[in-house]
């Protein structure tokens, strides 16, 4: 479900924050919301169920009749067996019986209505929380990505959300009973003895500041519980990835004394919470010894002087019970609700972080673009960290041409190649595909049309033939076969246990890095775009594969715009131009044997490529 109120907020949220590009505000730093705020946000998770949490109240109410009932019948039975005992027969007891069994039924099914249909809704919600979030997650730049841990995105769309379930079911209900029981009450004792219900209710008050204050504390304690989840998660996630470096270095000793801070970190914010907790029972249980006090002295005191029957002292006990119940089960709701406003609190956080890469209103389908592709004028550096990587660049690529991009590290490379399916935005400038700038574009219709081989490869959790027809999810099972082909991966597949069915492990562990890198490429093939970025495409394989897939990748190049970067010179001396990109921009330009012939930093590079074999 596609939740319409953080659809109209947030899209154009991002818009405006392209004003202020560059700002990254890190989770701590956020702002904190109110509970008002909070509780705004979440309410167009129920429109959806309205239904179900208006039958769902109106089963709270009948549940609540049941209970507020019983000492009026006790009231009336004890007032006719002191003042008229033959009155009091046994048909009418009876009678008063089958009421209360009645009630009773009507109760039950209620509350059974509440306890599963009300639950279900519950965990609808919180799926639905969760898909809007992680669809949110799909929309956040690589920015986003660079400065939050991932063990702290997963705690919040999987455990902050679990407490939403709860909340959400138990929260309208629990108020709405609450609030009937207390008008009702109120009422009922107001009529039996005003100035004894007044006494009783002037503690509430009292009570509720009191509570609220605690509350907050509770709050703040809950949200650095979350938080320090989230950073125990990331140290675990860290760790357990990295275990061969870990045992390379023999770090373990180093590895458990950083776990061991983070988890008693841990330890101690639980027991602060746990504390609060504590002190916050104990007040809610001195404040129902103190009404109970009341009555016991007022209402004794007001039974000697006449102004109170015994019948009404005892539907007044019984009132004042049901009330106490009442405010106790709000009390130790509070925990619950503490614990569902956090995971709010931590799901619009990540619902408010800008999308700063979207589509322009009036953007239209990249269809068959011929490639050809233009740098005018273009700036950028890194929101995050303020690094400057280009300044006024200027670059043509014609339609079909090899583009091949070599120079020293940190030299923009990656980025120059990163800039043009827009996984960043530049600040100044145009950048151009057949002659229209790329952010009349859709993301998707352009990204569709360029083919990645990136430097890092990734393999998905699954098989061989899943990650390959990644690239492409309407291919046949021959067509997959082919892409592999063609990367020169089809052999080594076969010779697997389970050829093309092989699970890789998580990120394709169980392979070498040369079987990664063509798995990768194959993925590409199939895809089939029009305009191809190879980062490093060759980087892992040995001398026999790096021949079989240069091959392969020269057939795929013919009529195709293709841009690679490289450091081996070697598989880029076919290239139609070659450029040297330096922190000063682009430095050299043009094919092998001309810039050899300059003796300038490419005629360096290859030199030291020649001395290096």
């Amino acid at each position: 479900m596609k939740n319409k109120f953080f659809t109209r907020k947030f899209v154009p949220m991002a818009q405006i924050c392209r004003l202020r590009k560059g700002m990254v505000i890190s989770m701590k730093e956020q702002e904190k919301y109110t509970a008002g705020q909070l509780i705004k946000k979440f309410l167009p998770y129920y429109k959806k169920y309205r239904w179900i949490v208006a039958l769902d109240l109106c089963c709270a109410g009948l549940t609540t009749i049941c209970e507020l009932v019983l000492p009026l019948i006790i009231r009336y039975i004890t007032d006719m067996g002191m003042n008229d005992l033959q009155s009091l027969t046994v048909e009418l007891v009876l009678q008063l019986g089958m009421i209360y069994l009645i009630l009773r039924v009507i109760d039950l099914l209620a509350n059974f209505y509440m306890a599963n249909t009300g639950h279900v809704m519950g965990t609808r919600i919180e799926t639905d929380m969760r898909r809007d979030a992680y669809e949110h997650l799909q929309k956040l730049s690589n920015t986003y990505y660079s400065n939050t841990k991932v063990g702290q995105i997963m705690g919040r769309i999987t455990n902050d959300l679990f407490d939403v379930t709860e909340f959400s079911h138990h929260c309208p209900e629990e108020f709405f009973i609450a609030g009937i029981k207390a008008v009702a009450a109120f009422i009922i004792l107001g009529n039996i003895n005003l100035r004894l219900t007044l006494i009783i209710f002037l503690i509430v008050p009292v009570m509720a500041v009191v509570c609220t204050i605690i509350n907050l504390r509770l709050r703040n304690a809950f949200r650095e519980q979350r938080v320090q989840i989230g950073e125990l998660n990331a140290r675990i996630e860290d760790s357990l990835l990295g275990q061969k470096v870990v045992k390379a270095f023999t770090n373990e000793e180093k590895e458990m004394e950083k776990f061991e801070k983070d988890n008693l970190q841990f330890f101690r914010i639980k027991k602060k919470t746990y504390w609060y907790m504590a002190f916050f029972q104990t007040t809610t249980r001195a404040f129902d010894g103190l009404m109970y006090l009341v009555v016991l002295v007022a209402g004794g005191l007001f039974l000697i002087y006449g102004q109170i029957k015994p019948a009404d002292l005892v539907a007044y006990v019984m009132y004042v019970t049901t009330l106490i119940a009442t405010i106790r089960r709000i009390i130790e709701f509070a925990e619950q609700f503490q614990r569902g406003m956090t995971g709010i609190e931590r799901f619009v956080e990540i619902m408010d972080s800008d999308i700063e890469i979207f589509d322009e209103p009036d953007a239209v389908e990249c269809v068959a673009p011929k490639g050809e592709i233009k740098f005018r004028d273009v700036s950028f550096e890194y929101p995050d960290d303020h690094n400057v990587v280009f300044r006024n660049l200027n670059l043509f690529i014609h339609a079909g041409e090899k583009i091949a991009i070599v120079g020293p590290s940190g030299g923009g490379k990656t980025t120059l190649c990163n800039l043009i399916p827009r996984f960043y935005d530049i600040d100044s400038g145009e950048i151009f595909l057949d002659g229209e700038n790329i952010r009349h574009y859709t993301l998707k219709s352009l990204r569709k049309n360029i083919g990645m081989v990136q430097q890092d490869v990734y393999l998905f959790s699954g098989t061989v033939y899943e990650n390959i027809a990644y690239g492409r999810e309407d291919a046949g099972r021959e067509e997959v076969m082919e892409a592999a082909k063609r990367a020169g991966a089809h052999e080594f597949i076969m010779a697997l246990k389970d050829g093309y069915d092989t699970y890789v492990g998580e990120r394709g562990v169980k392979l070498s890095g040369g079987q990664k890198q063509r798995i990768s490429i194959a993925r590409v093939f199939l895809k089939n775009p029009p305009i191809l970025i190879l980062d490093e495409a060759t980087s892992a394989l040995d001398n026999e594969s790096e021949f079989q897939v240069a091959r392969s990748l020269a057939e795929l190049s013919k009529g195709r715009t293709t841009v690679t970067i490289a450091h081996r010179l070697s598989s880029i001396r076919n290239s139609d131009r070659i450029l040297v990109l330096t922190e000063e921009g682009i430095a050299e330009e043009g094919n092998h044997e001309t810039l050899l012939a300059k003796q300038g930093i490419y005629y360096h590079f290859y030199q030291t490529a020649n001395e290096l074999k």
